[in-house]
């Protein structure tokens, strides 16, 4: 493929990106993942074989993440952009378009506590150093293979 009558590209000076002195990329805690969500995914089932319809509380959920076709809801009670906004009453859908479904997010709740990816194996490893253990150790204790004792101490309940 040849490419011809490549001409530059000229950016405007109001348009062109700005210097930085830093750049800080952090985390969020789980309020702050928690206002960011729709809605909580309680299923890992995608789509309805039979329907080909997204599951209810699935990760395709319309519910959650919004429309499948611009101005409908997943049930079709209501159709075109005079109901824009609508929440529907059967299905739960918000009648918009389905861009949103690009950037809508949904939570998932865990019944135990993760270890971020890029606190565990970014070397040197973040949690690792500010517990004091090894990277093998601290693997042990993030696959409950180990556990770590804050106050040997202290007995919080009885054996008996």
């Amino acid at each position: 493929m040849k490419l011809t009558n490549l001409k530059p590209v000229e950016i405007k000076e109001e348009h062109r990106p700005r210097d930085f002195e830093a750049f800080q990329l952090r985390l969020a805690s789980p309020e702050k993942i928690k206002s960011w969500s729709y809605g909580e995914v309680k299923k890992p089932e995608t789509i309805n074989y039979r329907t080909l319809k997204p599951e209810r509380d699935g990760l395709f959920c319309a519910k959650i993440f919004g429309p499948i076709r611009d101005y409908e809801c997943l049930c079709g009670k209501y159709k075109k952009m005079r109901y824009k906004g609508i929440k529907c009453e059967k299905c739960g859908v918000e009648v918009t378009t389905s861009k949103v479904r690009r950037s809508r997010m949904g939570h998932i709740e865990l019944v135990t506590p993760v270890a971020h990816i890029w606190y565990v194996n970014f070397l040197p490893s973040r949690i690792g150093a500010l517990l004091g253990i090894k990277m093998k150790d601290l693997e042990r204790v993030l696959y409950y293979e180990a556990y770590i004792v804050d106050n040997a101490g202290e007995a919080y309940y009885d054996n008996e």
